[in-house]
C-alpha cells in the first residue's frame, strides 16, 4: 500500500471499535510540543464519555482527563521535556486508541505556495540529500492535503502524508524547504523536531488569511479563480491546525501577489501573521505563544532583464516597507533574503530556483537569533543606517562590515528633474566609485544639476544579479544587503537616513 493511500484511511491511527479516534493530524511517529508549552491532544467519541490520556515512555507522566462535549475531546498535557519515544493512550469506557513512536520536540509550520511546496526530490544534489535523510530518525514530516473551503473547518478534510521519520520516499515528496530548515536547525538543536506542511502552488496571501484579517486591509472577495477566493485554504488548510501546540512558522509565497492586491501586501501580509499568533495562542489553550517566531523568504527571481516592479515591490511588502525584519511592525520575524540565488535553467520554471539549500540555511540563522535568542549569530545582511550627499557623491554607511564588488547599475538614483529625450522613469544608475569597509560613494552626477538627486534604491528590479554575485554582501559574502529605497527628506539637507 501506497504512503499515500495509507494517509487517507489513517492507518496509523489503532483504534480497536472506531467509536473513540484522535484528529487527523495525530499519528505514530508524530512530535509534540516539548516544555515549557503543552501539548494539546483532542478526537472524536461518544458524547458524555469521559476520555483518560496517559503516557509511557522514558520519563513518567501524568494522566489527563477531560469530558467528551459534542462528540470532541481535548486534553492539555503537562509540559514534556524533549525526547521519547513514547506511547500515548486515550481510553475511554470500552475504547482505547494507542499512538506509537511519539517524540516530545519543537513544531514547525511551513506554509506558502510553490516554492514552499517544492520538493526534495527536486532540489540541487537531491539524490545525497535523500541518501542522507535516514540520518535524522528525530525529524517527523507531516503533510495535510490540499483542499479548500468556504467555511472554517475544525480538522483536515484529508492527510496527503501522515507522521513519519525520514524515509527517502517519503522526505522526496515533502517540501524542500521545510525539510532543509528542519535538518539544519536539528543540527543545533539537537532534539526532536516536527515539520507541519500545509501549502498549495499558486496562490495569494489571502486565500490563507481569515476574514477577519482581510478587512483591516480593506480587502474585499475575489471570484477570480477558486484558488483566490478570500480565506478558503485559511478555513480548510490552517484553521482545522489551530488546536495543535506549535513553537514556530516560516513562509514562501508572495508571487501571486506580485500583480493582485500588490499595493495591499505590506498590509495584508503583517495582517496575517498576527492573525495566525492570536488564533493558535487561542486554538491552544494559549499554550502556543502570543508572538510565536515567524520566518519567511524573502522574494527570489522570475524574469531576467524584467523591468516590472511586481517583485521588488513585493520583496519591499514583505517586511512592512522597512526594508528588513524584525522591526516594529513585524516584531518577533525573521527573514531570509533571496535574490541573488536565480536559477536560469531549472527545468520547473525560473520561477522555481533549485537551491534551497542556501534558501533553508539563510532562514536558519534567523531562527537561531529570533526564535531561540542566541546571541551574537549575523542573521541579517548589511543595510544603510546613514545616507548622505555632497554635490556629486551620495554616501551610504552600512551597519556592518561590507563586501563589495564594482557595479555600474545596481544602485539606482531618482532626479527630480528628468533629463531630455529619457524614459518615463526618472530612475537612473548610479555607479560605485568607492568603498571602505563600511560605506559605499555612489556617483549622482547623472542627475543635472547633481544635487537634485531625491531618492535612491537598491536592487530594485525582478533579477537583479546573478547566482551570488550581488555587489554587496556581508563581510563573510554569505547574507546579501536586502534591497531597499529611500527618499530625501527636504527638511534634513545633505542627511537622508540616520539609524538614530
Amino acid at each position: 500500500m501506497s504512503v499515500i493511500c495509507a494517509a487517507i484511511i489513517f492507518a496509523s491511527l489503532r483504534c480497536c471499535d472506531g467509536n473513540l479516534r484522535f484528529a487527523s493530524y495525530y499519528g505514530d511517529h508524530m512530535v509534540l510540543q516539548k516544555s515549557p508549552q503543552r501539548a494539546v491532544l483532542w478526537g472524536y467519541g461518544t458524547d458524555g464519555a469521559q476520555v483518560t490520556v496517559s503516557l509511557s515512555g522514558p520519563v513518567p507522566q501524568k494522566t489527563s482527563s477531560a469530558p467528551m462535549t459534542e462528540g470532541i475531546w481535548q486534553v492539555t498535557l503537562d509540559p514534556v521535556v524533549a525526547g521519547g519515544p513514547y506511547n500515548v493512550t486515550a481510553a475511554s469506557q470500552n475504547s482505547t486508541v494507542i499512538l506509537t513512536d511519539v517524540l516530545f520536540g519543537d513544531i514547525w509550520l511551513c506554509g506558502g505556495q510553490s516554492n514552499m511546496y517544492f520538493k526534495t526530490s527536486q532540489v540541487f544534489n537531491a539524490s545525497e540529500e535523500l541518501a542522507n535523510a535516514t540520518k535524522y530518525p528525530h525529524l517527523r514530516t507531516f503533510m495535510a492535503a490540499l483542499k479548500m473551503s468556504d467555511t472554517e473547518l475544525t480538522d483536515l478534510i484529508q492527510v496527503k502524508l501522515p507522521w513519519s521519520g525520514p524515509t527517502s520516499s517519503v522526505v522526496a515528496e515533502f517540501s524542500a524547504v521545510c525539510w532543509l530548515f528542519g535538518r539544519y536547525m536539528y543540527d543545533y538543536l539537537r532534539y526532536p523536531i516536527g515539520l507541519v506542511e500545509s501549502c498549495w502552488g499558486g496562490t495569494p496571501v489571502e486565500a490563507w488569511s481569515s476574514s477577519g484579517a482581510l478587512q483591516k486591509c480593506g480587502l474585499k472577495q475575489s471570484e477570480d479563480s477558486p484558488k483566490e477566493r478570500n480565506s478558503v485554504l485559511w478555513n480548510a488548510m490552517i484553521h482545522p491546525l489551530l488546536n495543535m501546540t506549535i513553537y514556530g512558522a516560516i513562509w514562501y509565497q508572495g508571487e501571486a501577489n506580485a500583480d493582485y492586491h500588490q499595493d495591499k501586501y505590506n498590509c495584508s501580509f503583517p495582517a496575517m501573521i498576527d492573525d495566525w499568533r492570536k488564533a493558535f495562542h487561542q486554538g491552544s489553550q494559549e499554550q502556543t505563544a502570543h508572538d510565536f517566531p515567524f520566518g519567511f523568504i524573502q522574494l527570489d527571481t522570475y524574469r531576467i532583464n524584467s523591468t516590472d516592479d511586481g517583485f521588488p515591490d513585493i520583496r519591499w511588502h514583505q517586511t512592512a516597507d522597512v526594508g528588513f525584519v524584525p522591526n516594529p511592525v513585524m516584531k518577533k520575524t525573521f527573514m531570509a533574503v533571496t535574490f541573488d540565488l536565480p536559477d536560469k535553467t531549472s527545468p520547473y520554471g525560473t520561477i522555481h530556483p533549485r537551491d534551497k539549500q542556501d534558501v533553508a540555511y539563510r532562514l536558519t540563522l534567523g531562527a537561531r537569533a529570533v526564535a531561540y535568542d542566541e546571541e551574537d549569530v549575523l542573521f541579517l545582511g548589511p543595510f544603510p543606517k546613514l545616507i548622505w550627499s555632497t554635490e556629486t557623491v551620495i554616501n551610504i554607511t552600512y551597519d556592518q562590515v561590507v563586501s563589495v564588488t564594482p557595479s555600474k547599475d545596481i544602485f539606482e538614483i531618482c532626479c527630480s528633474v528628468k533629463r531630455p529625450n529619457e524614459s518615463k522613469s526618472q530612475w537612473a544608475p548610479a555607479a560605485i566609485v568607492n568603498w571602505d569597509p563600511t560605506s559605499i560613494q555612489l556617483s549622482a552626477t547623472y542627475c543635472q544639476p547633481p544635487d537634485e538627486v531625491t531618492a535612491v534604491r537598491y536592487a530594485w528590479r525582478d533579477w537583479p544579479c546573478d547566482f551570488k554575485a550581488c555587489p554587496v554582501y556581508s563581510a563573510s559574502r554569505i547574507l546579501p544587503a536586502p534591497p531597499f529605497i529611500v527618499n530625501k527628506d527636504p527638511g534634513e539637507g545633505n542627511i537622508w537616513k540616520s539609524s538614530n
